[in-house]
């Protein structure tokens, strides 16, 4: 079989969300270049994923419309093509958009992207099961039973969900078993991050008016954004390499200073964000492990921060004792009558909670363990030796250049990860600005080699 069709270069790129779409545009952003993508996505919706698959008009991005354009040397793109759609001006681009809107968007992208040559942008929905190595290209084998044969493959499968705890007694928002709900009952949420406020947007949607109550191992809630500029930074001022502890004291005095000066936080953490791959990759295994052990949920609230105005909803909604903080560890859930009992230890303290409650939501995030992993390709490849996970197992191990690394630990020459399956190598690419550079950069390194 061939590695072209028509002689012609050939990327197959499993799944279809942004990752994925991002990698297909960038791949195809030149109209000259002849190459062909075959973009594989099993639930056969381009561009939306976990992400952005949100219906409710209230589910928002939680990064402004200025830093979403599917391009970072053209970041008016995404704001230009919401002009053209008439969407209001008045505020400028500094706007947080329902996340199905931007879905919409990076639909038309790779509408766009596959327009300029017949034959450039295969679209299939279908679910890749396998994918195997040869010397001079990879196959694909999908689950009709049908082969795509191609020079390189690239996994972009996104982020994946964790089965619900608690005996598959708690519920996924949105799922088949999120039915209607008493307005007054009350309900659990499990996890306090950006999930957790999905949910209770979700119930607020539907005017809950029952308590709910949210149980997180600290108790934290995302912080809100503000309009602000990045303080500017150079490389010269970051501690690479350093501990955990001298970092995170570096990071506070100079949090403490920027606000003795009239500033504020969040210019800090947005002007470190050039350099948060960088920083992660200096640390050793052991201060990495300690960063997701003790510093990860504080780091993710002041990283990744609501729209103002759901923040100021939340506040208000914890400030009239509906939304109920809890910090302490989830232990277990069990049928009672109806509804669900909760085993509850808050935190600092050996007491066994008992909460009855109608339902419960797991929001605990997206798993992150490749181990584990439900996707068969990512198994299939584990189980050959054909990848390896990354030594903390949050992601696939991969090279700088985002090549897939076997058992054996030698970068695949035809293999390539994007998004968050690279998480082990870069930490900080689970985002659109992240993603699009490390897409640009994937795009140019397999053009220059067709």
């Amino acid at each position: 079989m061939s590695n072209h069709q028509n002689g012609r270069p050939s990327v197959t790129i499993i799944g279809g969300g942004a990752s994925g779409v991002l990698l297909a545009a960038h791949l195809l952003r030149d109209p000259e270049t002849d190459i062909r993508v075959t973009l594989v996505e099993r639930r056969g919706e381009f561009g939306q994923g976990v992400a952005y698959s949100a219906n409710q008009r209230d589910h928002k991005v939680n990064v402004p419309a200025r830093g979403m354009s599917a391009f970072a040397d053209d970041p008016e793109h995404f704001w230009r093509w919401l002009q053209t759609r008439g969407y209001p001006a008045a505020r400028g681009s500094w706007v947080f958009v329902p996340r199905r809107l931007y879905g919409a968007y990076l639909e038309d992208v790779l509408r766009q992207a596959g327009q300029s040559k017949l034959g450039r942008l295969i679209v299939l929905s279908e679910e890749a099961v396998a994918v195997h190595e040869g010397k001079n290209g990879v196959e694909t084998v999908l689950a009709n039973g049908t082969s795509l044969i191609s020079r390189t493959v690239v996994l972009a499968v996104g982020h994946e969900t964790q089965p619900a705890r608690g005996k598959g007694i708690a519920v996924r928002v949105g799922s088949e078993r999120d039915t209607p709900l008493d307005p007054n009952a009350e309900v659990i949420i499990l996890g306090s991050g950006l999930s957790m406020v999905d949910a209770w947007l979700s119930l607020a949607d539907a005017e809950h008016q029952g308590t709910i109550t949210v149980v997180s191992r600290n108790g934290l809630l995302p912080k809100g954004h503000r309009e602000l500029s990045p303080i500017s930074m150079d490389a010269a001022d970051v501690p690479f390499g350093s501990s955990l502890p001298y970092f995170l004291r570096w990071f506070r005095d100079l949090a403490d200073d920027i606000e003795r000066d009239g500033g504020d936080w969040r210019s800090l953490v947005d002007g470190l964000r050039p350099f948060n791959q960088r920083i992660w990759q200096s640390w050793s295994t052991h201060t990495r492990r300690q960063f997701l052990r003790h510093l990860r949920p504080w780091w993710n609230i002041h990283r990744h921060r609501l729209p103002p105005e759901l923040h100021e909803r939340m506040d208000r909604a914890v400030a009239r004792g509906q939304v109920q903080l809890v910090a302490g560890e989830f232990l277990d859930l069990e049928r009672h009558g109806s509804g669900v009992r909760a085993f509850v230890r808050p935190r600092g303290t050996q007491e066994r909670r008992i909460m009855d409650v109608a339902r419960v939501y797991d929001c605990g995030g997206v798993s992150v363990d490749v181990s584990a992993s439900s996707n068969p390709v990512v198994r299939e490849l584990v189980a050959n030796g054909l990848a390896r996970p990354d030594v903390l197992h949050i992601g696939l191990d991969v090279d700088e250049h985002c090549a897939v690394v076997d058992a054996d630990g030698k970068p695949s020459r035809h293999l390539l990860a994007v998004g968050p399956l690279t998480r082990g190598r870069f930490f900080e690419i689970e985002a659109v600005p992240d993603i699009r550079v490390q897409c640009a950069g994937i795009a140019k390194q397999i053009l220059a080699q067709q």
